[in-house]
């Protein structure tokens, strides 16, 4: 329900396109980690995995929850609540678990909250934390990259600036970007694995800003992660 409603939006707010690195969705029972920017980008991702034909089960903030009517049909649903600071945060691993057990694929964002700035313009995703790769180790599943641009232009600033570009969105319709890369595998000590997920979801969501025109320079957002992955 949640896919469906996200695909009607999105195509009423924004125009979305959507690349991969492979000709075919990411597999059932894959852990899907995508950049988080603005408010608006989940139903973007949504959308867009709902186009490759993968209906994920998501790992969300639990105050979601406490929305009316949000909060029952996430339940319903079966998505997951992430407790953050709390003695519940592990439980919401172990729901995953039996999500990816069950063969369904997973959607997390493993930078956890929303990024402290102003303005729309894209910047490289944040430090990664560990749940992650407690969640890969523990399932061996593969981790699919997922990278989003545009979503700013939906909604992000103060309160205020974000009601006004929503509301003048179905006149601008700006235009969205999802690339989904190819999947990897999480091996090794911690350092290394969120190191290797991060760079793999910075790469993607480079391909997705760029298609956008972001001025961004590859040296300055690839090539520190190429140096540090190689010592």
């Amino acid at each position: 329900m949640l896919s469906r409603i996200a695909g009607i939006v999105v195509s009423v707010f924004g125009r979305l396109n959507v690349t991969t690195d492979k000709a075919d969705a990411p597999s059932a029972g894959s852990i899907i980690i995508a950049n988080h920017t603005s408010l608006s980008d989940p139903a973007i991702v949504l959308a867009a995995l709902r186009r490759l034909g993968t209906e994920p089960i998501v790992m969300a903030a639990a105050g979601l929850w406490r929305v009316p009517l949000l909060g029952r049909v996430l339940t319903r649903e079966g998505h997951i609540p992430v407790h953050r600071n709390d003695p519940r945060a592990s439980q919401a691993l172990q729901y995953a678990q039996a999500a990816l057990a069950a063969g369904r694929s997973v959607l997390l964002y493993p930078e956890g909250g929303l990024p402290h700035r102003k303005g729309t313009s894209e910047a490289p995703p944040r430090p990664f934390h560990p749940g992650l790769v407690h969640l890969a180790h523990a399932t061996g599943a593969p981790v699919v990259p997922l990278g989003q641009a545009g979503a700013r232009a939906l909604a992000s600033g103060s309160p205020v600036e974000q009601v006004a570009r929503l509301l003048a969105a179905p006149l601008r319709r700006p235009r969205l970007h999802v690339h989904v890369g190819a999947p990897l595998r999480l091996h090794g000590e911690q350092p290394q694995a969120l190191a290797l997920a991060r760079r793999a979801l910075t790469r993607a969501w480079y391909t997705a800003a760029r298609r956008l025109g972001e001025p961004l320079d590859p040296r300055r957002v690839l090539k520190p992660w190429t140096a540090r992955l190689s010592r």
